[in-house]
């Protein structure tokens, strides 16, 4: 089937569930607890609506827009995700050459399956680092040092984790890393003979970040000890962009502001934490207030089309990350999906900016 296939997010959706195992088809798609959650954020997002204007000259629209000084051709980039190799061998460079030939930031997750090193290089310098606070902290500025001496100018610290939430797809199908295979994984592996032979042959998909001396990462580890203190020490270390990602509560973000902190990145992880955490995208509009109009805030979670770019721009987003729709368009059609899926999205925000007559992202 051809890459045209996907004409929207769900599109990619459908077709990467009829090609991956149900194992890590539910690993990237689940949610926490009974996934009200995530319903809760889609039923905000859809509740939204553009406002139309008629008779504007919009025959001239720019889809570029800025972060951190730097000039970005697309108003949105891509969100740190662990273990993105699971949707297709190479996932994680394919990625990082999107990134490179759009100019926009590629979140590389601590769990990523392809070195820190070999992203950024791959992504052309367009990447940003992401940082799990893990155990007691020592591989963890080990992992900031590594980020420093590879050229990454922007940290990510994710802070929404201290516990792995539960999610119960993912602890139906005895999902782990790396994978133990028992029957009823073997069974679901050869039931999907495309995905299997394919990982097969390139190997299983692994964490590439701890294959270095003195760090065994383990997922399931308590991330428990980070507080104030633990971004004080960091922001002292790190001289670059340092971003908090995982922030849905106006207190918290101010409190980020006074830290020192260069921009706040609202976000539920993609509802995969708390079930009863507040919808992100009803979050948004209450931090952008807190934090004035001049402070960056980013926004993730949910988002499924360019009209959805739009309306988090318009809650006060000033740049926005897609998850997990990137995996589905590599599950589905490879690297060639993924571009069918990515223009897909920057054609939904320009026909969008026509409809509501602004010519420019500023403008929304």
């Amino acid at each position: 089937m051809a890459s045209s296939a996907i004409h929207c997010a769900e599109d990619a959706r459908r077709l990467a569930r009829r090609r991956l195992p149900w194992m890590v088809f539910d690993y990237i798609d689940g949610s926490a607890g009974a996934e009200m959650g995530a319903a809760r954020n889609r039923a905000a997002l859809d509740a939204m609506t553009l406002r139309p204007r008629i008779l504007r000259d919009v025959s001239k629209r720019s889809l570029v827009s800025t972060v951190f000084g730097k000039a970005t051709k697309l108003p949105f980039g891509i969100a740190p995700m662990g273990m993105c190799n699971l949707s297709a061998p190479g996932a994680d460079l394919m990625l990082a050459r999107l990134a490179a030939r759009y100019s926009v930031p590629l979140g590389v997750s601590t769990v990523a399956s392809t070195p820190m090193e070999e992203m950024i290089e791959t992504a052309q310098g367009n990447a940003w680092f992401q940082l799990y606070f893990s155990g007691d902290g020592a591989g963890t500025f080990k992992l900031v040092d590594r980020a420093k001496a590879a050229g990454y100018e922007t940290l990510v610290l994710t802070v929404d984790v201290p516990e792995v939430g539960r999610r119960p797809r993912e602890l139906r199908h005895g999902f782990r890393m790396p994978f133990r295979l028992g029957p009823k994984q073997f069974l679901d592996f050869a039931l999907h003979p495309r995905w299997s032979l394919s990982t097969l042959l390139h190997g299983k998909p692994q964490m590439a970040n701890f294959l270095m001396n003195g760090y065994a990462f383990d997922r399931t580890e308590s991330r428990a000890k980070a507080d104030w203190e633990t971004l004080a020490r960091l922001r002292d270390k790190w001289s670059g962009n340092l971003v908090v990602k995982g922030v849905l509560d106006a207190e918290d973000a101010v409190a980020l502001k006074t830290a020192g902190v260069d921009a706040i990145q609202v976000s539920s992880h993609g509802s995969r934490q708390l079930d009863s955490a507040p919808a992100p995208f009803s979050a948004l509009s209450d931090i952008r207030k807190s934090v004035g109009d001049d402070f960056p805030v980013f926004y993730d979670s949910g988002l499924r089309s360019g009209e959805d770019v739009l309306k988090s721009i318009a809650q006060g987003a000033d740049f926005v990350f897609f998850g997990r729709i990137m995996q589905f368009a590599i599950a589905a059609e490879g690297e060639a999906g993924l571009q069918q899926l990515w223009d897909v999205l920057s054609d939904e925000i320009s026909i969008a900016m026509a409809q509501i007559g602004v010519t420019s992202v500023a403008a929304v």
